[in-house]
């Protein structure tokens, strides 16, 4: 019985880093607000064949371990005015290592709209583009204040 206990606490112990589970929901006030109900609105059931796990008004994930989407958040202590600016389905992301984060996941936040839209994608749905993809018509609600250059 103790052996069976302790491969079950194994087990758990390597189970994949789940950066979705621990995130909560940005509060973001005023035209951001309003701006952020319009991009939940638009948010698909699904995003790279995953369905919805988590749906809060200001977040979402789609499967476990989560690929998960935030109105509202707060701009990256890392971006700055000279950040590199990658635009995917007329979206310009900044993204940030996975390589020198905890969790091993892709971070993606929205640069040149009237809020920052940030998008975590776990290491093992490659590419992440493919979900930034999916999301793209939703983040386009987000107007844009500054185009990706």
């Amino acid at each position: 019985m103790v052996g069976a206990l302790a491969l079950v606490a194994g087990l758990v112990g390597c189970s994949e880093p789940d950066p979705a589970r621990e995130l909560s929901a940005p509060s973001p006030t005023g035209q951001v607000a309003a701006d952020c109900q319009a991009v939940m609105a638009a948010l698909p059931a699904s995003v790279v064949g995953l369905g919805t796990e988590r749906s809060e008004p200001m977040l979402r994930t789609w499967g476990s371990p989560g690929i998960s989407l935030r109105c509202g958040v707060e701009r990256p202590a890392t971006m700055s005015q000279t950040s590199r600016c990658d635009e995917l389905g007329g979206v310009g992301w900044f993204a940030e290592d996975p390589n020198k984060a905890v969790d091993k996941a892709w971070r993606f936040t929205t640069i040149g709209r009237s809020g920052y839209v940030e998008v975590i994608v776990p290491e093992q749905y490659r590419p992440a583009g493919d979900a930034l993809m999916d999301l793209a018509a939703a983040v386009t609600k987000m107007p844009v204040v500054r185009p990706c250059h």
